[in-house]
Formats: structure tokens, sequence, C-alpha cells
């Protein structure tokens, strides 16, 4: 009897013990949900930005980043977005402001690679005097 008495004791002092310890699965398990909800609203948030983005600057959703150009291939992609810009023009109305918020940002940054007006007039559709008039106002209208 002695025995039994031992082992109800050191069951019941099991069972009292069980209570004071922390289940750290529980904890591990609110840490692994907490992060997979930051995870979730920090992708839907990045996914708001690019679509903001792609609206503002008119792209479609299937647009892919292509590797930094040099000058001479910077001068070309400003002389085919401007000319795509011109091809898609529905409404001249409407894309009258587009093309030309296209034009003087083109303008703007030539200069800033150094270009001189004459080439920047060459490589636009502009004269000299209207690059003056946006380099003099700084690309404000």
């Amino acid at each position: 009897m002695e025995f039994s008495i031992i082992l109800m004791i050191i069951g019941i002092l099991c069972i009292v013990v069980s209570f004071f310890l922390r289940d750290s699965s529980k904890k591990l398990e609110q840490d692994i949900e907490d992060l997979s909800i930051s995870i979730y609203q920090e992708t839907n948030s990045l996914k708001k930005r690019l679509k903001i983005i792609e609206e503002e600057l008119l792209l479609e959703s299937n647009f892919t980043v292509k590797p930094k150009a040099t000058n001479k291939s910077s001068i070309q992609a400003y002389k085919q977005a401007a000319q795509v810009a011109q091809s898609k023009q529905v409404n001249p109305a409407n894309n009258t402001q587009q093309i030309n918020e296209i034009l003087i940002s083109q303008v703007i940054q030539l200069n800033k690679q150094g270009y001189p007006v004459d080439e920047i007039s060459k490589m636009s559709t502009l004269s000299k005097e209207q690059i003056l008039s946006i380099l003099n106002n700084g690309g404000n209208r």
C-alpha cells in the first residue's frame, strides 16, 4: 500500500506541475500565424502599389523590366517612347497633355545627361525654343 500511495502522490504532483508549465507549441503556432498574416498583408500592399504605378505609367500588366541601357540606347529608347506615345493617339485632346509630359521628362533627362539643346531638338519633335522654354520652367507649365 505504501507503493500505491507514493505513485498517487507523484501523479498528483505531475498534474499540478503541468498546470504551471506553458505549452510552447501554442506560442509557436501563434507566431507562425502572425508571420503568415503579416506576409499576406505586405504582399497585398505591394500588389496595390504596383497596380497604382502601372496605372500612372500607362503600362500593361505584363510589363517587364529591362536592364539599364547605355547612353546611345537610352536615346533610342526615348525616341521609341515618343513614337509609341504618338502612335497610340486616339483622342488628341486627351493625349496631348500626356505626350507633352513625356516629352518634357525626356528633355529634362537628356539635359541632365549633358546633351546640348541642338541634339535634344534633333532627338525629339520639339523646336529649340520649346526646349529652352521647358528647361527654363523646369518642366512646369
